[in-house]
């Protein structure tokens, strides 16, 4: 999957994230208090004299949007931030993935159409707007939420930092695992190339030697002396 598609799902599930945290606060904010909001709502509504067709609509819209949430699990609408938590992550991390592999890559003789400056630029607008979309979460969890909401969001980043970083040095190995099998590897060309010169050549000269005794022994110089030897 290209950056960019990982990049939108990212996006859509920091959408969704936000509107979980706004329906788990009205939740929180509205159990056990359900029919008085609805008498408040029934109340202001009365004293329209003429109410149009869209404040009716608008009224009840508003009536539904309180029953549903009442009858909201606090706890299936904390899970429903996590699972969309948890999709920011994956999408986050596939496209930390994906930059790893292009820092591999950058090790070798690049053969694309693109420029380098516009394969860095891609890389630096999808991390800037990443890393955008997660100071807003974090924004969101701890000064916009209750505070389970925030405790949870710091606990979860702490472990994530710890995480990371035992990710970066990780990726640190493998990439100098990766130099040095490139670097092995690169060796072991160019020595069998040495060799198979050294034996060409050697082979070469083998020939011109056969060649140049084969000529001497056809020569009628060389059956005159052999000729007078055996008499």
């Amino acid at each position: 999957m290209d950056p960019f598609t990982l990049l939108a799902a990212a996006n859509t599930a920091v959408a969704m994230a936000k509107k979980g945290i706004e329906f788990y606060k009205e939740v929180k904010a509205t159990a056990g208090d359900v029919k008085d909001v609805l008498e408040d709502l029934k109340s202001q509504f009365a004293k329209k004299p003429n109410p149009t067709i869209e404040e009716k609509r608008q009224y009840n819209e508003e009536v539904q949007r309180v029953q549903r949430i009442a009858k909201a699990d606090p706890h299936e609408a904390l899970g429903e931030i996590g699972e969309n938590l948890g999709k920011f992550m994956d999408a986050y991390d596939a496209i930390i993935k994906l930059h790893m592999q292009e820092e591999v890559d950058a090790k070798k003789v690049y053969k694309g159409d693109e420029s380098i400056g516009r394969r860095a630029l891609r890389r630096v607008l999808i991390r800037n707007r990443l890393d955008s979309m997660l100071a807003e979460l974090r924004e969101q969890m701890i000064y916009g939420a209750p505070a389970e909401l925030s405790g949870l969001w710091g606990k979860f980043e702490a472990m994530w930092e710890t995480i990371v970083e035992e990710q970066r040095q990780a990726h640190a190995i493998e990439l100098q695992k990766a130099q040095i099998q490139a670097w092995r590897r690169a060796r072991t060309i160019s020595r069998v190339k040495a060799l198979a010169t050294w034996a060409g050549a050697i082979l070469f000269v083998l020939l011109w030697m056969w060649a140049v005794l084969l000529q001497i022994r056809m020569s009628q110089t060389y059956r005159g002396l052999s000729s007078y030897v055996w008499q």
